[in-house]
């Protein structure tokens, strides 16, 4: 996906603030007005939480579901029954991981956004852009989500009821996208087949770089569904969210999601995570996730990556809120980041303009070569292509590069194998860390939660190469440019401390951008340029990056 820093949601907020100011008085009081007086009501539910029947070594049951944390740190999750069985399931057993997450997502809004009055403000301009949801969501996913948003703290009842909060949670995915230049969620994906992949059947890789914190990506859950009506499955998620991201089935058909720019909405329609859940519940090929993409309207432009055991392809589905395409490769593999690539989007204007600006078409090129350098790709394969940092012909970007596959910042990274329906899921830190198996249907065929559920025994190995260097260069890179932006008293700032973000990452160039703005600061005008000019020669994620660094030095020039 693409990098996405916690800070730009401070910019997303002021520009969704400052344009609703530009707007007529009246329709601003209607935003307070009906922000404050829409409420959904909750579905009766048809039974109440269960009782946790055990809880020992880490193990918690109930009708309905099962709960474990394996000893790599990954919740997994079982849930089967009716919708309302499902949610109420969920609420029992989670309901701990629940208030966490729910408590990070709250503190990390404060600590962005200080004042009440602009998180109240906020508030009401998400209440009225969402004031709709309800009718865009299917009634299933409504009633499992009434049953989780009982385990809510009623801490947070300011912001709406709970199940309010999570209906709108559930569209975090598509809000984070829809303000052009400050998008929070992106990623990379590929599928392989035929000559490409080891034994000719489909291969699936993806990181899913949703970042929103450390803390809010503490705690991943592997959730196995076994519904009432339509297929089982598993996805990669996090606590609370029903809606799929990443996900499998157990007709070996896949789905992951890549956003993608498009026009500016003005109110919701279905959050996408919950049109992947559609496809992922209700169909086993690529037609019939196709024909679901369709039938739904979202407010957000986004790829959706399909892949089918059935048919040993993939393609990925194109959709915008007034236009759905499906893109088929011409070669035995597809790539994807975070534009469109079938002819339906070949004139569209915000396509082209992101293609030519981003750093989407860059990471494409740099996945179609990793993928075409592979004399074929197995699952140890597919790891080193997620986990690869280095631009078009192997070109050291910097570490943290929105260029690179691998930015150090994915919520989560996962391989399928849809034929065999095996799949890898990362550990820590970010998808360097070992990589764990799990075979879907031993697991659907025999739920035993008591006990190791994954097949550690062909896990993949970390890379422990790149822990020692690149994560360890990382987090003390990160560390010193956080000290040197935060402290007020530039003199302060000891040059050795300075120069180690050299030594640290000499090839980023932000470690350029921050020494240039240390000197500029201090009024050192000539060294600041200096160090403009190299952060300007360095591979630059995007226009705008080289436009903001060409104006600092004009600035000081003049």
């Amino acid at each position: 996906m693409h990098k996405k820093t916690t800070s730009k949601i401070i910019k997303f907020c002021g520009v969704a603030i400052i344009s609703l100011i530009a707007i007529p008085l009246l329709f601003i009081v209607g935003i307070y007005t009906i922000g404050a007086t829409t409420h959904f009501v909750p579905p009766s539910l048809s039974t109440s939480l269960p009782q946790i029947i055990t809880t020992h070594d880490g193990f918690s049951e109930c009708k309905n579901g099962k709960l474990r944390r394996n000893e790599h740190g990954l919740w997994e999750l079982w849930l089967e029954g009716s919708p309302d069985e499902r949610g109420l399931a969920y609420a029992a057993l989670a309901s701990d991981l629940i208030k966490e997450q729910e408590n990070v997502f709250v503190n990390q809004i404060r600590s962005i956004i200080s004042s009440e009055f602009y998180i109240n403000f906020l508030q009401k301009i998400i209440f009225f852009f969402n004031r709709d949801v309800e009718k865009y969501v299917p009634e299933e996913y409504r009633r499992e989500i009434s049953g989780i948003a009982l385990a809510c703290d009623s801490a947070h009842d300011t912001f709406g009821s709970a199940y309010e909060r999570q209906l709108n949670y559930h569209a975090a995915h598509d809000i984070g996208h829809t303000m052009q230049g400050y998008m929070l969620v992106g990623c990379s994906s590929f599928a392989a087949w035929g000559d490409r992949s080891k034994d000719s059947l489909l291969i699936v890789g993806r990181n899913f770089d949703f970042y929103f914190g450390d803390d809010f990506a503490r705690n991943k859950i592997v959730l196995l569904v076994k519904p009432e009506n339509g297929i089982p499955f598993v996805s990669i998620s996090w606590p609370a969210m029903v809606g799929v991201v990443s996900g499998m089935n157990l007709e070996g058909l896949t789905v992951t999601i890549n956003a993608a720019h498009g026009p500016i909405p003005t109110k919701t329609k279905t959050p996408i995570s919950l049109l992947t859940r559609e496809i992922l519940q209700y169909s086993a090929t690529i037609d019939e996730a196709y024909a679901i993409a369709e039938k739904f309207e979202t407010f957000v432009s986004e790829s959706i990556l399909v892949s089918s055991s059935r048919d040993n392809s993939a393609a990925i589905i194109e959709k915008t809120p007034s236009k759905t395409a499906l893109y088929r490769s011409d070669k035995n593999f597809v790539t994807c980041t975070n534009h469109y690539q079938s002819d339906a989007f070949a004139n569209d204007k915000i396509n082209l303009e992101n293609i030519a600006t981003s750093d989407s078409y860059y990471r494409l090129r740099r996945l179609n070569e990793l993928v075409e350098n592979q004399e074929y790709i197995n699952a140890g394969e597919a790891a080193k292509i997620l986990r690869d940092r280095m631009g078009i012909g192997g070109k050291d970007l910097g570490i943290g590069n929105e260029k690179s596959i691998n930015q150090f910042i994915a919520h989560h990274s996962v391989i399928f194998k849809p034929d065999s329906l095996k799949m890898w899921v990362s550990t820590t830190p970010w998808q360097v860390g070992e990589m764990i198996c799990y075979d879907i249907k031993k697991i659907f065929d025999s739920p035993d939660f008591s006990q190791e559920i994954a097949q550690n025994h062909d896990n993949i190995e970390a890379d422990s190469i790149s822990i020692g260097t690149d994560i360890k260069n990382k987090i003390r890179f990160s560390k010193i440019a956080k000290e040197i932006s935060q402290t007020k008293n530039q003199i302060e700032i000891k040059q050795t401390l300075l120069d180690s973000l050299v030594v640290l990452n000499p090839n980023y160039f932000k470690t350029y951008v921050l020494r240039g703005n240390f000197y500029k600061n201090l009024g050192e005008n000539s060294k600041a340029i200096d160090e403009y000019k190299i952060a300007i020669d360095k591979e630059l994620p995007n226009t705008k990056t080289r436009e903001e660094i060409s104006n600092l030095i004009k600035e000081l020039e003049e």
